[in-house]
């Protein structure tokens, strides 16, 4: 509740980049965390995004946010250690937000985790938000791994095929290199995995020579 109504505080704020509500009927997704703070944050972070019409331009930010996390391990760092003030913290989140091009109700969110001491929770909140986001706007998110790196061509018909297959409206891509797959590629995504890879075919073959030889 505290993180609703501290959200809702900022929404006059808001600058939208790209408005686009999620669809009618979808808007009381709940989505729950291992991180007890991360749940009410990210939720209510979605929640003021939609009333705002600035589900996209936050969903962007956010998926930029995770990634700088996930990449930067000095700066998550920073921003969880209690030591190191708040207006320290505020302004390595000013320079961040300017640098990613963040609205400014990203910013003001960001501002808010660090006055109520919950930034420590960020990368639940920013995993919260995503669940919850994939879920209001009907989007497969599938793990690409692949031998090399694939062009953007190749991920587009991959993601084409997936929304075939699925039936969702969107699917998002997450690629991973994965030097051991030799060649190709493995899509998985929910319970499923479809293995194109040279190591799966071997492997699949292996698999066949044994299964004959222990046969005869």
């Amino acid at each position: 509740m505290a993180a609703s109504m501290a959200c809702k505080a900022f929404t006059g704020r808001v600058v939208a980049k790209a408005p686009r509500v999620a669809r009618a009927g979808r808007a009381g997704v709940r989505v729950y965390a291992g991180n007890a703070a991360a749940t009410p944050y990210g939720n209510a972070l979605v929640e003021v995004a939609q009333k705002t019409n600035s589900l996209e331009a936050v969903h962007a930010d956010v998926d930029a946010l995770a990634t700088i996390l996930k990449d930067n391990e000095a700066l998550k760092e920073l921003l969880q250690n209690p030591v190191i003030t708040e207006a320290k913290k505020k302004d390595v989140v000013k320079r961040l937000a300017t640098e990613a091009s963040f609205s400014q109700y990203t910013t003001n969110f960001l501002n808010l985790l660090i006055d109520q001491n919950r930034i420590d929770a960020l990368e639940e909140i920013c995993e919260v938000f995503e669940t919850s986001y994939c879920q209001l706007t009907d989007t497969q998110v599938a793990v690409l791994r692949s031998a090399v790196k694939l062009e953007q061509e190749q991920q587009f018909l991959i993601a084409k095929k997936l929304q075939e297959l699925t039936g969702s409206k969107n699917i998002k891509l997450k690629p991973v290199v994965d030097p051991e797959l030799v060649a190709g590629f493995v899509v998985e995504y929910g319970s499923t995995q479809i293995d194109l890879s040279v190591k799966g075919q071997l492997e699949k073959i292996s698999a066949e020579l044994l299964a004959t030889a222990q046969a005869m």
